[in-house]
C-alpha cells in the first residue's frame, strides 16, 4: 500500500521529494454508547482498516488535498491565509478544519502541503471515518511541521475541536482518542471525564467480532444527536440542584434512583437513565473481560442494546431485527447496535464455530423481514495512528 500511494502521489502532484506516508485506523466501540459526551466510560478499540495519506511540504502557503475515494471532487485547494469552511469543498473541509485548529492553537504551520488520501473503511459503517481523516491530518502536521511537543492525545483533542467548532458536529472524544491511541490486541477503557485510560487485553481466540451493516441510511442524525445531548444537559442541570456532580457519568445507578425525581420530564429521565446505566455496564463489562468471563461481557452488550432502544431511543427497526436475529443463534455471546444510531451497524461477539451460521442466518432472515441485504465484516484489532 505504501509504495502504491507514493506512486499515485507523484503521478498527481508531480516529481520531487518523496512524500511521507501516514495511517490512522477506524474504530469500533464494544460497549459504552452515548456516554462519551456525558462524562462516562467507553470501551473502544482501533481496527486494521483506516485512512492512509501521503504528504510533503510545499514552498508556498497553499494547501492542496486530493482523495482517491472522491476523484470526482478533484483537487481541493485553499491557502493557509483562507481556510474558511466551504460547502463545495465537501470532504476536504475535515483536513482544512484540522489545519485551522492547529493554527488557532498557536502551532506554527510554516508552509503549505500537498496531501493524497485513501481510505479503506467501508462506507456507511459509522466506525470513525471522519475522525480517522482528521487524526491522520494531525499526524502529518506534527511530523512535517516539526511540532515536537505535540502528543497523540493532543492530536485527538484538536481533531475533536475541529469536528465541533469547524465542521459543527458536537462529537465526543472517543473516536479521535481511540484512533490516535489504539493498540493491537487491546481495547481502551477510557474515562471521558478526565481522559484517564488503561489498555485492556482483548484477545478472543475462540470468538470473532463481527460488524453487521444494516444498509439503513442514517437520516438527520446530527439533529437527533444534538437533541439527545441537549436533553442530557438539561437533566444534569436539574440533578445539580440537589447533588454536586459535573456530569452524569459520576452517578451510580443507586444514587441515580435516589435523585431521579428531580428530572421533571419523562423523556429526559430516560435519557439520563441510559447515560448512567450504560456507564455502569461499561465498567462491569471491562471487569468481566479481565476475569475471562466473556459470556457476562456479552450479556452486558445485550442490555446495552435494550437501553439504547428503549431509554435513549436511538435504535431503529432494522437494527433491532439484526440484534433479535443474532440473539436467536447459539454461540452469539452478545450483540447490540453501535454508534450514533438510527441506522448503521451492529457489533456482535460470536464463537468461531457459529460465525458462518451467524452470517448466513442473520443475513437471510434480515432480508426476508426488511428487504435489505446486510453486509458482514469480521474485524481485527489494530494499532493507532502511525508514520509508515
Amino acid at each position: 500500500m505504501k509504495q502504491q500511494l507514493v506512486d499515485k502521489f507523484l503521478e498527481i502532484y508531480g516529481e520531487g521529494d518523496e512524500p511521507g506516508v501516514y495511517f490512522a485506523p477506524g474504530r469500533i466501540n464494544l460497549i459504552g454508547e452515548h456516554t462519551d459526551y456525558n462524562g462516562g466510560h467507553v470501551f473502544p478499540c482501533a481496527i486494521t482498516v483506516g485512512t492512509y495519506a501521503a504528504a510533503r511540504r510545499r514552498t508556498d502557503s497553499d494547501l492542496c488535498l486530493y482523495s482517491l475515494n472522491y476523484p470526482e471532487c478533484g483537487m481541493v485547494r485553499s491557502s493557509l491565509s483562507d481556510l474558511a469552511y466551504r460547502q463545495k469543498d465537501g470532504w476536504g473541509n475535515y483536513p482544512k478544519g484540522v489545519v485551522q485548529t492547529f493554527m488557532s492553537k498557536g502551532c506554527r504551520i510554516s508552509g503549505g502541503l500537498d496531501i493524497l488520501y485513501y481510505g479503506d473503511i467501508p462506507k456507511g459503517l459509522g466506525i470513525g471515518s471522519s475522525a480517522s481523516l482528521e487524526v491522520v491530518t494531525g499526524l502529518i502536521l506534527k511530523e512535517l511541521m516539526d511540532l515536537k511537543d505535540m502528543s497523540l492525545v493532543d492530536i485527538a483533542l484538536f481533531s475533536q475541536l475541529a469536528e465541533n467548532e469547524y465542521i459543527g458536529t458536537g462529537s465526543g472524544i472517543m473516536d479521535p482518542f481511540t484512533i490516535a491511541m489504539g493498540k493491537k490486541d487491546h481495547a481502551i477503557f477510557l474515562d471521558t471525564s478526565d481522559l484517564s485510560y488503561i489498555y485492556a487485553p482483548l484477545r478472543l481466540p475462540h470468538e470473532k467480532i463481527i460488524i453487521t451493516n444494516s444498509q439503513k441510511v442514517r437520516l438527520a442524525v446530527d439533529e437527533r444527536y444534538q437533541e439527545r445531548r441537549s436533553q442530557c444537559r438539561k437533566a444534569l442541570e436539574e440533578l445539580q440542584t440537589v447533588i454536586a456532580i459535573r456530569n452524569l457519568g459520576e452517578l451510580t445507578a443507586e444514587v441515580f434512583e435516589q435523585v431521579q425525581e428531580m428530572i421533571g420530564d419523562p423523556v429526559r429521565l430516560r435519557r439520563a437513565r441510559h447515560a448512567v446505566t450504560e456507564n455502569q455496564r461499561t465498567i462491569q463489562a471491562v471487569e468481566a473481560l479481565k476475569k475471562g468471563e466473556i459470556e457476562e461481557f456479552g450479556q452486558l452488550m445485550n442490555a446495552s442494546h435494550l437501553s439504547l432502544k428503549e431509554d435513549y431511543e436511538v435504535s431503529c427497526e432494522e437494527l433491532d431485527i439484526l440484534v433479535e436475529e443474532a440473539w436467536d443463534i447459539e454461540g452469539v455471546l452478545g450483540s447490540r447496535m453501535m454508534g450514533a444510531g438510527f441506522g448503521g451497524c451492529t457489533v456482535s461477539i460470536v464463537e468461531n464455530s457459529a460465525a458462518n451460521e451467524f452470517i448466513s442466518r442473520v443475513g437471510q432472515n434480515y432480508e426476508k423481514r426488511t428487504g435489505r441485504r446486510a453486509e458482514f465484516y469480521v474485524v481485527e484489532t489494530g494499532n493507532g495512528a502511525a508514520v509508515l
